[in-house]
């Protein structure tokens, strides 16, 4: 069976090129950044929040408010989606503008690592968390970084120009910006941890 991709946009930094949407099942965005899939003629099946930001509430799709301010919009929305039986989402727009958004979209990542494969896309590449094993093709002289959060454990590393070899990432110590893939396949395993990791284009 094939499984369902979501388009999740947030209020960050929305896409400089429109993606191609026929690649997913269902689109959604927080209420924040509604105005950009309006904009760009994005039919759209749901949007959530507390729409404090919207002048008129949209009444051609699903609306759900979500008022609880103990948790972001980005917790909320992936309730959303969890609830409605979607585990594999490209997210758009969680970078960008305050940074402390950005931090805290990757908090809520982790929360959700075992519940949901969050790829996060801007318009310099992609990044996401990776598996204990996790394997890149395609990739070839494209940069790649490895960003613990807070540690990763034990990572070895196949095919990038700079090799770790069972060894320890933690930040605010030692983390791996800037790497570069000498291969077109790539492999990353560690132990523990946390790792996210980021490939430009």
């Amino acid at each position: 069976m094939k499984t369902k991709k979501v388009f999740l946009l947030l209020n960050g930094l929305p896409p400089s090129i429109v993606p191609n949407i026929s690649n997913y099942d269902l689109i959604c965005a927080t209420d924040g950044a509604y105005q950009y899939l309006k904009k760009n003629n994005i039919k759209t099946d749901f949007i959530s929040g507390d729409f404090d930001s919207l002048e008129t509430i949209p009444k051609n799709f699903e609306v759900i408010q979500t008022p609880n301010q103990d948790l972001t919009d980005f917790d909320k929305i992936l309730q959303i989606l969890f609830d409605k039986g979607y585990n594999q989402i490209d997210v758009y727009g969680a970078s960008g503008k305050e940074q402390d958004h950005f931090l805290g979209n990757l908090h809520t990542a982790i929360q959700w690592k075992k519940k949901l494969k969050l790829t996060f896309f801007d318009n310099f590449g992609c990044y996401y968390l990776a598996d204990k094993s996790t394997t890149i093709t395609n990739c070839k002289n494209k940069v790649v970084s490895l960003i613990p959060f807070p540690s990763a454990e034990k990572i070895t590393t196949e095919g990038l120009q700079y090799q770790l070899n069972k060894e320890d990432l933690v930040f605010g110590k030692r983390i791996g910006t800037r790497n570069k893939a000498k291969e077109n396949k790539i492999k990353i395993t560690f132990e523990t941890g946390n790792l996210f990791l980021f490939i430009n284009n």
